[in-house]
This record gives structure tokens, sequence and C-alpha cells, in this order.
């Protein structure tokens, strides 16, 4: 797997202080994406062991909330099998930050049977805590939407979904819902 970027001390993909990888590849190609240049697989640098553990160090300050995964598309099968055990590894290693992962798939595509589960979805979905899912719709962009382009994304609460067996919505703050005071 490639990797486009990493940003460190991110506030816009997450509730706090954030560390974001963004992965390459991505066959979607959503009209009107940010990001179109991380379509090709074959974007950015190489994912080794060595930006691992850049990652997590950069992960281990208090003041840091947690990891945020987007792209590209960290669901491409391809990236999946990168991604798992890396996201098992954070979660070994740092319990207490979250995760964030961004995904133009939809819900059904990632739980068994869906076109874009692979072995490797369980342990991923199993390490995410929030999951923003869904394509970026350009005739539903909105930018007033907290940690989502369109309206049509929705921000999944991952442990209580897999708790449950049904999508379950994040809720943050009502006061924070547009992401205007």
């Amino acid at each position: 797997m490639n990797y486009g970027n990493i940003k460190y001390f991110d506030i816009a993909n997450g509730v706090g202080v954030r560390t974001t990888l963004f992965v390459s590849g991505c066959t979607h190609a959503c009209p009107g994406c940010f990001q179109p240049e991380t379509w090709d697989f074959s974007y950015g640098e190489e994912f080794t062991r060595e930006v691992e553990n850049q990652i997590i160090e950069s992960l281990k300050p208090t003041y840091v909330a947690g990891l945020t995964v987007l792209g590209g598309e960290p669901m491409e099968p391809s990236n999946q099998e990168a991604l798992a055990p890396f996201l098992k590894r954070v979660k070994e290693e740092l319990p207490d930050k979250t995760i964030w992962l961004y995904t133009g798939d939809v819900w059904d595509d990632l739980v068994l049977g869906g076109d874009r589960c692979t072995i490797d979805t369980p342990d991923i979905l199993s390490c995410v805590d929030v999951l923003v899912e869904g394509p970026f719709v350009e005739a539903e962009k909105d930018v007033g939407l907290k940690f989502r382009g369109s309206a049509n994304q929705r921000i999944i609460d991952m442990p209580a979904t897999l708790a449950t067996g049904t999508v379950q919505l994040w809720a943050d703050d009502p006061a924070f819902d547009r992401g205007i005071l």
C-alpha cells in the first residue's frame, strides 16, 4: 500500500487533535473529490514499518486524540490487507486513542457478503471507533456539515453498531452538529 500524505496535528478529520493518514488508491472516482491524485494506487510513498512507527510515535502525546484514515480509499481490498494489522497495532499499543476511518463505501458493502468485504474487513471495523461512510456526492455537498462533505454520508458509531448488529449513528454535542456555533 502507498500513502499520499500524513498530517500531524490535524483538527478537521475527527474530534480533537489527530494524526491523519491519507492512503493511495481509489476506484470510486467521485466527481468533485478533493484529492483525485490519491486515486492512483502508486501515488505517494510506500507504507512501511518505519512509517507505522512514526505514526505510532505521533499518537503518544496525551493531547493527541487519535488516528484518522482516509484517502484515496482505505477500504479498497488491496489497502485493507496493509491497514488491518496496522490498526490492530494502534489499538493494542494505544488503546485510549480513537480511530476514525473515512470510506466512499456504504455499510452494506462492508459487512459480511458485501461487495467490499474481505478477510480483513472485520478486523478493520473492530478497530474503528467512528466510520464516516458513503461516497462524496457533489449535488449533496454542504460545507456546513461536520466531518463529512455531502449530506448522504453517515457518521457511524462502530462499537455501538457492532454491539447491536444495526447501524448506530455517532452523536456529537447537538450544538456542533453543523460545525457552526
